[in-house]
C-alpha cells in the first residue's frame, strides 16, 4: 500500500478502505509518513469529501489511536455533553452539577481556551484550590459518590487528532464536515460515556457560521455516534451573539453559580435547561424530553443543583465559600463602562470580536501554553433587540491595566450595529436532530 495511491484514489473522488484509513493515520501518528503528504490527503478530503462509511471508518481508527476511558465502573447510564465552542458558553459549569443532581452519572473531561473561545477547565481553575487532573481511581470513585466530575483531558487521548487538527490548522482545511465530526466524535467516543448531547453552535461568535452547514454537521455527528451504539442527539443553538452576559473566566464562574440559584441570565438558563432535558431523557431519567424539562426546572429552582456544584467544588478541593463570597475569586482591579454612542435597536453583535477583545485583556490565549487572567473579561449588557438611548451602558469591562478599557473601547462599539427600526429577539435554538 503506497500513500501516494492513496492520495490520488481520493483526489479522483473515490471512496477510501478502513484498511487504507488505517494505514494513513497509524502511520502518520507514529512519524511514518510525512505532513506533506497527509496534507495532501487532507485538501483531497476538503474538495471531494467523506461519505458516511468513510467518516465512520476515520472515526473509529482515531478513537483507537491512543487511550480510550473505561467508565464501566462508574454505575448508570453516563451521558456526556458537547459543545462546538462559543463566546461566554459557561453551560458545562450549570449543566453537569443539574444532571447530577437528577441522578445521572456525569463523568466529563473538558478542554481549555484557545482563541475567541473560553474553557471549562480555566473557568473552573479560577476557583481558589479547585484541581482538575486526578487519578483515574479517583475519577470513578467521585462520580460513584456524587455522580459529577470534571477534570482535564487526558494527554494521550486520540493523539491522531492533535496531529491532524494542527495540520488542518496551517493548511486551510479546517472547514471540513467530515474532519469537524470525526476530531469531536473520536474524543467523544474514545471518552467513554454511554449517551452523547451535542450541543452544536450556530453564528458569527462559532466555528459553524452557516445553519445548513450546521445541520449537515449535527447529522453527521449523530450518525456516528448512533453507528457506535451511543445514542447521541444534537441541539443546534445560536451564537450570532454571546450566551449570557459573561465573557470571561471567574465572570463567567459567576455567573455560573447566579444561574444555579434560579438568577441567571434568562438565554443561558433557557439553554441549560433544555440541554439537562435532553440529558434526562438520554440518561432514562424521563420518558421524553417534555418529562426531562420538568425534572430540571424543579432541580434547578430547588437549590438541589447548587448544592451539587458546591459537592463538586469541595471534592476537587476548591473553596466552597466562592459560592457566596465572589470577592475570593480573582477579578479584575479596573472597571470601565462603554456607553452607546447612538439610539436605536441593536441589530447585529460580532460576538467573535468580542470574544477575541477578552483574549487581548488576558482572559485568553492564542497558544496552548500561554498564561491566562482568570480575572478580566467583558459583561454584555445588551443584546440583539434591545433599544437604547445615547449613554446607556452596553458593556463592562474588567480588566488590571489602568489603561485597557480607553484601549479597546473603539474595538468593543465596532462589535455592535443599531437600526432605528424594531429587530426581532432571534431564535436560542434553530433544531432539534435525533
Amino acid at each position: 500500500m503506497r500513500v501516494y495511491d492513496i492520495i490520488a484514489k481520493k483526489r479522483d473522488g473515490q471512496k477510501l478502505s478502513l484498511e487504507e484509513i488505517k494505514f494513513i493515520i497509524n502511520g502518520y501518528v507514529k512519524d511514518l509518513i510525512p505532513d506533506y503528504q497527509v496534507a495532501a490527503l487532507l485538501m483531497a478530503i476538503y474538495f471531494q469529501g467523506l461519505d458516511k462509511e468513510e467518516t465512520a471508518h476515520l472515526t473509529k481508527v482515531m478513537t483507537n489511536s491512543g487511550d480510550t476511558i473505561d467508565l464501566s465502573e462508574i454505575e448508570g447510564l453516563k451521558v456526556d455533553k458537547h459543545s462546538t465552542g462559543g463566546v461566554g458558553d459557561t453551560t458545562t459549569i450549570i449543566l453537569a452539577p443539574l444532571v447530577a443532581a437528577g441522578g445521572i452519572p456525569v463523568a466529563k473531561m473538558s478542554g481549555r481556551g484557545l482563541g475567541h473561545t473560553g474553557g471549562t477547565i480555566d473557568k473552573l481553575e479560577s476557583i481558589p484550590g479547585f484541581i482538575t487532573t486526578l487519578e483515574k481511581k479517583d475519577f470513578i470513585k467521585q462520580v460513584n459518590q456524587i455522580n459529577v466530575a470534571v477534570i482535564g483531558q487526558s494527554g494521550n487521548l486520540v493523539p491522531a487528532d492533535k496531529k491532524i487538527y494542527a495540520l488542518r490548522d496551517v493548511t486551510a482545511t479546517v472547514n471540513s464536515i467530515p474532519l469537524i465530526a470525526s476530531s469531536i466524535m473520536s474524543k467523544k467516543i474514545a471518552a467513554g460515556a454511554d449517551r452523547i448531547l451535542l450541543d452544536v453552535k450556530m453564528g458569527n461568535g462559532a466555528f459553524v457560521e452557516d445553519l445548513t452547514q450546521a445541520k449537515e454537521l449535527a447529522k453527521t455527528m449523530v450518525d456516528i455516534g448512533n453507528s457506535f451504539g451511543k445514542k447521541t442527539v444534537a441541539i443546534i443553538s445560536n451564537m450570532n451573539q454571546p450566551l449570557g452576559e459573561a465573557i470571561g473566566n471567574s465572570l463567567e464562574i459567576i455567573e455560573a453559580i447566579e444561574t444555579l440559584k434560579g438568577k441567571g441570565p434568562q438565554d443561558l438558563t433557557q439553554l441549560c435547561l433544555e440541554l439537562a432535558g435532553q440529558m434526562f431523557f438520554l440518561g432514562g431519567k424521563a420518558k421524553d424530553y417534555v418529562q426531562g424539562l420538568k425534572l430540571a426546572e424543579k432541580l434547578l429552582y430547588s437549590g438541589e443543583a447548587l448544592q451539587k456544584l458546591k459537592e463538586l467544588i469541595s471534592w476537587q478541593e476548591g473553596n466552597v465559600d466562592v459560592l457566596e463570597n465572589y470577592s475570593l475569586l480573582p477579578l479584575g482591579q479596573y472597571t470601565g463602562i462603554l456607553k452607546s454612542r447612538e439610539a436605536g435597536y441593536i441589530s447585529n453583535i460580532n460576538s467573535k470580536l468580542l470574544g477575541s477583545i477578552a483574549m487581548e485583556l488576558g482572559g485568553g490565549r492564542e497558544k496552548k501554553d500561554d498564561p491566562i487572567d482568570y480575572g478580566v473579561g467583558l459583561l454584555v449588557k445588551k443584546k440583539i433587540g434591545d433599544y437604547l438611548e445615547v449613554g446607556d451602558p452596553i458593556v463592562e469591562v474588567i480588566a488590571n491595566h489602568e489603561n485597557d478599557f480607553e484601549r479597546v473601547k473603539n474595538k468593543l462599539l465596532a462589535a455592535f450595529e443599531f437600526s432605528p427600526n424594531i429587530i426581532p429577539k432571534p431564535p436560542l435554538i434553530y433544531e432539534k436532530i435525533y
